[in-house]
């Protein structure tokens, strides 16, 4: 079912990024960068200095040929046009950046790293303007929200997801994974969460700027709310058998991709299922957290408990791809005039999936 893009890569690819003319852009181990056409022809490829893995990359909206791409604790700015040796680079990170992300005006630009740092470039000025610490673990992922270009989230290893403002220099709200499960559960934790902890990978924000979406090492999807300056779990779900490696938002829509280690493809439609909760008798999470608090030494609720699992059954997939490889990388984007899903795994080759005739 999928097209196989080959012959640009030796090694596992590790990222994709597209822009908004269709070219393509991949990065893999050993500092390999490939671009690609929108029919998977090979335009160019480089191996950038210092041979450390190709970690993230991000085309520039305002200029399609230009090429931000993360390799060790490096930020290289590359023209796609010509890829022969970085037109710009950053040196701003203390261990090795995990992911990039632009703010929607292109200023800034975040890179969070290996020590739990997030790193805030400022790209008119060339210097980094904030440095976020709060992650005690590797931070793996960050993202701008769209239409709030002062403002981000981030996950990590710690198994927090933190909502930043840059006015304030700190996060503005923090939830611990493992810990909102506990509670969410009110009883002891199964085996299967020590097994399995909810080690963040990856976050992904809608469109709107105010949904955003995290994927954890515990096999399940969590959806937020951002309201004002804190955000409530709106939905939570088992996504995957094993951990959910890359979540991703379709542009302008609540439809959310994941991928997972168990080399599964998932395309979930997050707003109808957020209309489903909303309409269930079920009582919201932060209103049995308040009722908790009342009465901290209550037993657990096991009507309370099975109308979640109820609606964690109901949850179901609008797509379920057998790709079966693990996932590393994830994208939706337009390939040809056609909607596609960009794969990068384990594999060598760029894998296409066509969204509308799935």
């Amino acid at each position: 079912m999928a097209v196989k893009w080959t012959g640009g890569h030796s090694s596992s690819i590790l990222c994709l990024n597209a822009s908004k003319d269709g070219l393509v852009a991949s990065g893999a181990e050993g500092g390999d960068l490939v671009a690609w056409g929108e029919d998977g022809t090979l335009l160019g490829r480089m191996q950038l200095e210092g041979a450390d893995d190709v970690t993230s990359i991000l085309f520039s909206p305002s200029c399609p040929t230009k090429l931000y791409a993360s390799h060790g604790e490096t930020i290289s700015v590359l023209d796609i046009r010509s890829l022969k040796e970085s037109v710009d680079r950053f040196h701003v990170n203390d261990e090795e950046i995990n992911c990039l992300s632009l703010n929607e005006t292109e200023s800034l630009l975040a890179s969070a790293d290996d020590s739990g740092a997030i790193k805030i470039l400022d790209l008119e000025k060339k210097k980094v303007t904030r440095s976020l610490k709060r992650h005690s673990n590797i931070c793996s992922s960050v993202a701008f929200r769209p239409q709030r270009p002062q403002s981000l989230v981030s996950c990590g290893l710690d198994m927090q997801v933190m909502l930043w403002s840059l006015q304030k220099a700190r996060p503005v709200w923090i939830t611990n994974l493992q810990e909102d499960e506990t509670e969410e559960m009110e009883g002891p934790q199964s085996p299967g969460q020590l097994l399995n902890p909810a080690l963040a990978h990856s976050v992904s924000v809608a469109s709107c700027g105010n949904i955003f979406s995290c994927g954890a090492e515990d096999g399940k999807v969590r959806i937020f709310r951002v309201m004002g300056v804190k955000c409530e779990r709106e939905l939570g779900f088992k996504g995957h058998a094993l951990g959910v490696s890359q979540v991703c938002f379709l542009t302008e829509s609540h439809l959310l991709l994941t991928g997972g280690n168990d080399g599964k493809i998932r395309l979930w439609n997050v707003s109808s299922e957020m209309e489903k909760k909303q309409k269930s008798p079920a009582k919201h999470t932060h209103r049995k957290k308040a009722k908790r608090a009342a009465c901290p030494k209550q037993g657990r609720d096991s009507s309370t408990t099975g109308a979640d699992e109820e609606e964690h059954a109901k949850v179901l997939p609008k797509l379920d791809i057998e790709h079966g490889e693990k996932v590393n990388w994830l994208l939706s984007s337009k390939i040809k005039g056609h909607q596609s899903i960009l794969v990068a795994d384990q594999t060598s080759c760029v894998s296409v999936y066509p969204l509308n005739e799935l």
